[in-house]
């Protein structure tokens, strides 16, 4: 049980709702989400890359001396906080990866804020002692053992504002090196040679700055290492989903599948589950036999829209050959980012096998090698923005810093006509809304020639009268919100009381394109 009411704005999320333009709650059906919109006829799903920023990397690592010195990268999360921008990342401030680990198993959780995302400050926390002064980013961690509160890999932020504790307002999960002998409760050491365990750590913050580990073991103690790497609340739970490989990570059948994306859930943050969820893997990775080289990196950096989650994933590739002798085992390895869906916050399957949101940059570019996601995407105005980090997997940590990359708000993928010559039409899911619901549309290719048509059907697939044939409303302006108006009540809401379906229709020759239907409260 959860140990306490749930406020509004958790409400809002077990109920399906997410926020709108206007702050009004809402529920988004993407184009790309076949679980919300199962019933296409003549259309076809367009994937959409994201674009680059042309001041990328938007943050790079610190001068000589800095915590982020050696790199700076977003195994982390940005969130909108009002008007600043908020972003946690991993800093290294040696220059090297010596036996394939950062200095001490340390790599500092560092703060960084913005007006715009895209201009970045590091203010000076004065939480820290390092390199013999508090003038530094970097965020405090306080535990016992002490080994708990040591960053050593992904790291991720989750804000609940509206919790009734105000201590537990921000949470965060975090992967740390513990020596086995300080792993309260123990921990199986099935497959293990060294002699530290791969940790998932759980921690509260009332500011996002001054951080406690949750407890005095961690998350996994009494069961196998995970390589966390997200947190999100859906529903009655939090969710950490992550990596695991061969002996801790294998495909339904028991045999080795290579790096594949489990989940853990926790009802109230501090008790988490020793079963966990097989969530998701590439095609390849499921197929007998299994294509070779082809892994899931470091689960998936998630975007909770409330009644639906959308993230990115590493789209891992093998290098070609083993790597040269007293190179790391990751050497040549290559990385783009993926995109995936979920309806249950437990299962992501992707709208398009091997779709690149954001591609790896050509030679000679900062972003080239391989890139890590993080949990970092904002709708600001007309513009959806993620950021993302490079990894240079050859260990000299060659332009390992952040960039960011923009898309039509929203606009992952959208719907057209397959072939114009015919109409075209999607029906979404059954609905249930309260009173003063409305329905917005992101479209383009719209006229007043060509317009959209929009009825409402009943849960026998009937047309609603009032809302259907010649009282269906007609879309013929392009936007990101476009309210749909219903012509006999020249209103835009929503019967309310009834189950309903949202059907869209594209005339003959259409050159529309729809990203999104909104449900707004």
């Amino acid at each position: 049980m959860i140990p306490h009411p749930l406020p509004v704005s958790l409400l809002a999320i077990v109920f399906g709702l997410g926020a709108s333009l206007s702050g009004a709650a809402e529920r988004v059906l993407f184009a790309f989400d076949d679980h919300s919109i199962p019933w296409q006829h003549n259309l076809k799903l367009t994937l959409v890359a994201a674009e680059k920023h042309p001041a990328n990397p938007v943050l790079r690592r610190g001068p000589p001396g800095a915590p982020d010195h050696g790199h700076a990268v977003l195994y982390g999360s940005v969130i909108k906080d009002g008007d600043r921008f908020r972003m946690w990342y991993l800093g290294m401030f040696e220059t090297e990866i010596k036996g394939g680990q950062a200095p001490g198993y340390w790599r500092p959780m560092c703060y960084a804020e913005s007006t715009d995302g895209i201009n970045w400050t590091k203010p000076g926390l004065g939480l820290v002692e390092f390199n013999g002064s508090k003038a530094n980013n970097i965020c405090l961690i306080e535990g016992e053992p002490h080994s708990l509160t040591r960053v050593n890999d992904f790291l991720s932020v989750l804000h609940e504002p509206d919790d009734p504790d105000p201590s537990r307002r921000y949470k965060a999960a975090f992967i740390a090196h513990v020596p086995y002998d300080e792993v309260r409760g123990g921990m199986s050491q099935v497959g293990v040679k060294e002699k530290r365990v791969c940790a998932t750590i759980a921690a509260v913050s009332a500011d996002g700055l001054k951080w406690k580990v949750v407890g005095d073991r961690p998350a996994n103690a009494g069961g196998e290492r995970f390589e966390v790497s997200g947190l999100y609340r859906f529903g009655d739970f939090y969710y950490t989903p992550g990596q695991l490989i061969a002996p801790w990570g294998w495909r339904p059948d028991g045999s080795d599948g290579g790096r594949i994306m489990l989940t853990y859930r926790s009802a109230d943050f501090v008790h988490w589950s020793q079963a966990k969820s097989f969530s998701f893997a590439r095609p390849g990775q499921l197929t007998q036999p299994r294509v070779a080289g082809q892994q899931t990196h470091m689960g998936a950096g998630i975007w909770n829209r409330g009644n639906v989650l959308v993230g990115v994933y590493g789209i891992w590739q093998d290098a070609p050959t083993p790597p040269p002798k007293g190179k790391s085992h990751n050497f040549g390895v290559r990385i783009d980012l993926g995109l995936v869906v979920s309806n249950d916050g437990i299962h992501f399957r992707e709208p398009v096998a091997d779709f690149k949101v954001i591609s790896r940059g050509g030679d000679g570019e900062w972003d080239n090698i391989a890139l890590l996601q993080g949990h970092a995407f904002v709708n600001e105005g007309d513009r959806t923005m993620i950021w993302y980090s490079h990894w240079d997997t050859g260990g000299t940590l060659q332009s390992m810093e952040i960039g960011l990359a923009t898309l039509r708000r929203d606009g992952f993928g959208h719907f057209s006509s397959k072939d114009d010559r015919n109409d075209a039409h999607f029906i979404t899911s059954p609905l249930s809304v309260g009173k003063s619901a409305k329905i917005r549309l992101n479209i383009d290719g719209v006229s007043a020639d060509a317009p959209l048509m929009v009825e409402l059907l009943d849960a026998r697939d009937q047309p609603l009268r009032g809302y259907s044939g010649t009282a269906a409303a007609r879309i013929v302006a392009n936007g990101i919100q476009q309210d749909v108006v219903w012509p006999q009540s020249r209103a835009a809401t929503l019967p309310a009381g009834q189950p309903l379906a949202v059907k869209v229709v594209f005339p003959v020759n259409s050159k529309a394109r729809v990203f999104a239907v909104y449900v707004i409260e």
